[in-house]
């Protein structure tokens, strides 16, 4: 899946998509997605000031938003809705992320209900992990 079927799927626009490209999808299971971080990126100047990092919560937001494309997969009317953060359990940075590296996203469905879906979702660049989290979204009219 392109950056045209991604920005067809989910509401989030420049500066705030933080997946490039989707890599494998099993349907109402897994998703992996990748998301290329260049020097450009809006937040580096800031965070920090010569020795850029992403910062965390961007990566697990990277997390979301992959989860997000593989919920809006099933919604036959997603323009009329949107995904909400309900929860974030057990968030660990294991390694930093910093301009140059390709972020490979991959989040799983633990349990999923009518408006609601727990998924376990890795970051990992080159191999190695950069951060993990389960994440609890919900579906809502937007």
């Amino acid at each position: 899946m392109d950056i045209r079927a991604i920005l067809e799927r989910i509401p989030h626009r420049y500066p705030f998509v933080l997946v490039d490209r989707v890599v494998e999808v099993t349907p109402r299971q897994r998703i992996v997605a990748i998301k290329n971080v260049t020097y450009d990126e809006p937040f580096f100047p800031g965070h920090f000031p010569g020795a850029p990092v992403m910062p965390g919560v961007l990566i697990l937001e990277s997390l979301a938003q992959t989860g997000a494309l593989l919920l809006f997969d099933e919604v036959p009317d997603r323009g009329s809705k949107l995904v909400y953060f309900a929860g974030i359990d057990g968030a660990r940075f294991r390694r930093p992320v910093v301009p140059g590296d390709q972020l490979r996203l991959t989040m799983e469905i633990v349990k999923m209900r009518a408006r609601t879906c727990k998924m376990k979702g890795i970051a990992t660049v080159e191999g190695e992990m950069a951060a993990e989290a389960e994440i609890m979204s919900a579906l809502v009219e937007r």
